[in-house]
């Protein structure tokens, strides 16, 4: 076995962490801003890429890095070894509100497709690199969808969904329609591709975009019900413009919010 080998808990409902138990030298790789807390004994170490046995050698650990900018992702990646005897704890938090989704490599024959954003941490030995595109209408149409993570191995991975998770098993030759957004990650004989919406009431009127992935099966899909760009998106509706709330300087002043109630969704 190449993965470090690891057990681990999670924790909570809506707004999960996953806690890692580690043995002696055992070690996990996280994403930048995911780390919660660890017990006395985890040293913390900045590295390129993933720290995998494919970012050996400088040139490799560069390419490594550099692969994770195709991804909006940063440089650097944060592996926590255990230094001391016993066991010790270190824990990964949800970066919003949603699932924690453990993902064993080694019941998926190695390798596992996700967003891009969707990676939390792994076992030390794991593999986070990009799946290219095959296709072209993806490359100009894929928008969310377009630029996934693959995560390689033989350990233990966690990503996360954001909102309710729904996991669908698909059968030889059965589809399923997907906004590009709402996919958090998918099995590797999952056909993935992006479909026209159709019809010019559905597309000028429509209000949820020209495009939707198809995925067919055979494969194992799981789906978010609130992907963070649509929480962004109505974070961002929801902010006054000009700076000022519109109840600021008025008699009412925040009596004028209560009685007319919130109407910026």
């Amino acid at each position: 076995m190449n993965a470090h080998e690891i057990d681990y808990r999670i924790y909570g409902e809506e707004m999960q962490y996953v806690e890692i138990e580690l043995d002696p030298n055992e070690g996990v790789i996280a994403e930048s801003g995911s780390f919660m807390m660890m017990d006395d004994g985890i040293k913390m170490e900045t590295i390129f890429g993933d720290g995998s046995q494919k970012d050996t050698g400088f040139l490799g650990k560069v390419f490594g890095a550099g692969k994770r900018l195709l991804t909006g992702e940063s440089l650097f990646m944060t592996a926590f070894y255990n230094v001391l005897h016993g066991k010790r704890n270190v824990s990964f938090a949800s970066p919003y509100p949603g699932k924690i989704v453990p993902i064993d490599l080694m019941e998926y024959r190695g390798k596992f497709i996700c967003q891009k954003d969707a990676f939390l941490c792994a076992a030390k030995g794991v593999s986070v690199g990009i799946e290219f595109s095959k296709r072209l209408g993806r490359g100009f149409f894929g928008g969310e969808g377009f630029i996934m993570q693959k995560l390689e191995g033989d350990g233990m991975a966690f990503i996360h969904a954001g909102g309710t998770l729904a996991k669908k098993v698909l059968q030889p030759g059965e589809t399923l329609r997907v906004d590009t957004g709402c996919i958090v990650g998918f099995t590797q004989d999952v056909d993935y591709d992006i479909e026209f919406v159709g019809g010019i009431k559905n597309t000028v009127f429509g209000g949820e975009g020209l495009f939707f992935a198809t995925l067919k099966g055979p494969g194992t899909v799981y789906i978010q019900s609130l992907p963070f760009s649509r929480l962004a998106g109505r974070v961002l509706a929801s902010v006054p413009r000009g700076g000022k709330d519109k109840g600021e300087g008025s008699i009412l002043g925040g009596l004028g919010d209560i009685l007319g109630g919130d109407n910026r969704f």
